[in-house]
């Protein structure tokens, strides 16, 4: 990662909480030719010893599948809100613009479930999202279909053995630079300059 002190966050807190909220993930591995990566929702769970884990599940047979089936070590990244800061904005201009964002990168190995686990994980992402009343609900899913899915998807979970962070969030910028930088970041509505400008205020309050 592009690592400098003061863009690294030391709340362990803060970073599962920034996790949670961008749980669909990127998940890469080694491939025979090049490496994979496979984009899917995941479930964040800690376990009583402290430690974590992402579960979720993938199709059978894809490159990624086997991939992950030769070589457990998977790096996972999370992606948060991201946008340009033209350096116009600061009060000496003659300088590099940038770009200030928010990723984890988590390094695990993963292992996966049998038909029951798969099954579990199912159930799992799908109440999460839909709930329990819907009429797309885990339980009023027929059960034919779901034994047809059970044979083309597998359940899983990675353990984290390593997790690293950026949020670049202009903390190398006095407070004139950053008071400039959020309010033009919030005249532009975009969604991820007003996001970033949000997380700006919190970090500096």
């Amino acid at each position: 990662m592009y690592k400098f002190s003061y863009f690294t966050e030391e709340d362990p807190g803060k970073i599962l909480g920034f996790i949670r909220e961008n749980s669909f993930a990127v998940i890469t591995g080694f491939g025979a030719d090049y490496p994979v990566a496979t984009h899917l929702p995941l479930e964040i769970e800690t376990t009583e010893e402290g430690k974590l884990l992402f579960k979720g599940h993938l199709m059978k047979n894809t490159d990624h599948h086997k991939a992950f089936a030769n070589n457990e070590n998977v790096l996972v990244v999370f992606n948060g809100p991201h946008t340009y800061v033209s350096a116009s904005w600061y009060e000496s201009p003659q300088v590099a613009s940038t770009w200030n964002y928010m990723a984890v990168h988590a390094e695990g190995k993963i292992s996966f479930t049998d038909d029951a686990g798969t099954l579990e994980a199912i159930r799992s992402i799908t109440t999460k999202y839909e709930g329990t009343e819907s009429a797309a609900s885990f339980d009023r899913i027929p059960t034919d279909y779901i034994n047809k899915m059970l044979k083309a998807i597998v359940g899983f979970s990675i353990e984290v053995e390593n997790i690293d962070n950026v949020f670049k969030l202009s903390q190398n910028h006095g407070q004139a630079n950053r008071q400039s930088i959020t309010t033009h970041l919030k005249e532009q509505g975009d969604a991820h300059a007003v996001a970033i400008a949000q997380e700006m205020n919190k970090h500096f309050q």
